[in-house]
């Protein structure tokens, strides 16, 4: 019999959460270079030096990958002969965990979990509840695999009870289009196959915690169906051309993981989760000696990679900006902003529009001025704020015509596509979309020199901050022609990978 203490377990979530907040896995950091080193579209070959930059950044620093320190999900695997030592549920103690891990002051990590989702959705202010998933098996252990999940990511989550005679691959090349960018590509996609609904979306969910290996799964080939799927969707889905961003490119996904269960005779239920380029989990095993220790990966494992300011890379001062500059922005130009932007996501917008409909005066004027759509982490010791990256674009979309015809706001700022609403009123109003790479947002965070709260501070990280930027990096990805790149980018590599049959694996 095997005596699990309390503390141990609440210290190794906690200890777990903590490590994958910066760390990204090496495997992930491998595969993202592997990568970058073959990618030839020069904006989608930035994106991933933002991305390995800022992971090298984060581990060295001790902060989050990325602002969205994600909804936790543990899956727990129980030994039949352990016995627990303390007076708190198994629950309560992963939850107890997950709250020590974000409200570390070393490391604040992000409050995202909203309780009453479909109410007053009221932020619990410490990441709880978690996720958890239970295996009771023979043994005398405890295994523990621990996962963030950012929103952006799990958003883009498809599921489908398919006819049994149905393709599954036609199913996936169907609906990775209809994902857009708001997953942050390049990543992973999680395939579950059998079962019923819910087993479904759970294997999909479970098979993103295993390692990337699809390259030696290649040079062995497959021994199943599974593996036989995972190998044609590695393929074609790399040969839609969507790229990293979604700016167009050899690389949409690092991996395909499937894993299946038997299931009814009438059905197929198949479930798709992407993981995004904060791709954060972690594996450890409680025997009873004291919490678990993970041991930090060395910085060798990550590629020394710069970024280089090519001849055409403009800067552009925000306090000066005019539409008449803004005129000879393109899809696909890289921009260097810098002086005072506002900020703003979901709630900041519902609460604007809503008062702009009530004739009511907004807390800050937004006439000729640029909103990032953030939510950043809050800062510690000497930094300015907390990682600061883009939160997806395509929701503020049901509030833009609002906001341009009624605020006179110049442009936006935001990661993924935004969607034809959205870009409908970007081209009457003459309006721009800037994107800012997702999965960067420490990088992000150090183009901000100033930070202050300007509206809506009950928000907490929903609040309208404004910020003093120096050199911050975004591509033009809506101008003010209404053109954008995520339908312009992987159109045309899409073709590129056709015609000239080029290599994407």
């Amino acid at each position: 019999m095997t005596v699990i203490r309390q503390d141990d377990l609440i210290q190794s979530v906690a200890d777990a959460l903590q490590y994958i907040s910066y760390y990204h896995p090496v495997d992930f950091i491998r595969a993202m270079d592997e990568a970058y080193q073959r990618e030839q579209n020069p904006a989608a070959k930035d994106a991933m030096a933002q991305i390995l930059i800022n992971s090298r950044m984060c581990a060295e620093g001790k902060r989050p990958i990325c602002q969205d320190t994600g909804i936790v999900t543990v899956f727990l695997t129980v030994g039949m002969n352990v016995q627990w030592e303390g007076t708190m549920g198994v629950t309560d103690m992963v939850n107890e965990g997950v709250r020590r891990a974000y409200n570390l002051p070393d490391n604040v990590l992000r409050a995202s979990i909203l309780a009453d989702p479909d109410g007053a959705r009221a932020n619990t202010k410490d990441n709880t509840p978690a996720v958890i998933h239970y295996e009771i098996v023979p043994g005398d252990t405890v295994e523990v695999h621990v996962a963030a999940k950012g929103g952006g990511s799990e958003a883009k989550s498809k599921f489908a009870m398919l006819n049994p005679s149905d393709s599954v691959v036609d199913w996936v090349l169907k609906m990775v289009p209809t994902m857009g960018a708001g997953w942050c590509p390049p990543g992973m996609l999680g395939i579950g196959i059998g079962g019923t609904a819910e087993k479904a979306m759970i294997i999909a969910k479970e098979a993103l915690l295993d390692p990337i290996d699809i390259h030696d799964l290649q040079k062995r080939g497959a021994s199943n169906r599974s593996e036989e799927l995972r190998l044609e969707l590695f393929d074609k889905v790399n040969k839609l051309g969507i790229g990293a961003q979604g700016l167009g490119g050899l690389t949409t996904v690092l991996d395909v993981k499937v894993k299946d269960f038997p299931t009814h005779a009438a059905n197929k239920a198949v479930a798709m989760i992407p993981n995004c380029a904060a791709t954060r989990h972690a594996h450890f095993t409680l025997d009873g000696s004291g919490p678990a220790a993970l041991t930090p990966p060395s910085l060798d494992e990550w590629p020394e990679v710069t970024r280089e300011a090519g001849e055409d890379v403009k800067r552009v001062n925000l306090d000066t900006v005019t539409q008449e500059e803004m005129a000879t922005w393109k899809p696909g130009d890289t921009i260097l902003l810098s002086g005072k932007m506002l900020t703003g996501r979901d709630a900041a917008h519902k609460k604007m529009v809503d008062m702009l409909a009530r004739g009511e005066e907004l807390p800050v004027d937004l006439k000729g001025r640029f909103i990032y759509y953030v939510g950043p982490v809050d800062p510690v010791r000497d930094e300015v704020v907390g990682p600061a990256g883009p939160t997806t674009a395509t929701r503020m979309d049901k509030f833009t015509r609002t906001m341009l015809a009624e605020t006179g706001l110049m442009g936006m700022i935001g990661k993924s596509e935004r969607g034809d609403v959205a870009i409908e009123a970007i081209k009457e109003f003459g309006a721009t979309y800037l994107m800012a790479v997702g999965g960067a947002a420490y990088l992000v965070a150090q183009a901000i020199k100033k930070s202050e709260v300007v509206g809506f501070p009950e928000l907490g990280m929903e609040a309208i901050y404004e910020f003093t930027i120096e050199d911050m990096p975004v591509t033009v990805a809506v101008d003010v022609r209404g053109e954008s790149v995520h339908k312009i980018g992987p159109q045309i590599w899409k073709a590129k990978i056709e015609e000239q049959a080029i290599e994407v694996v």
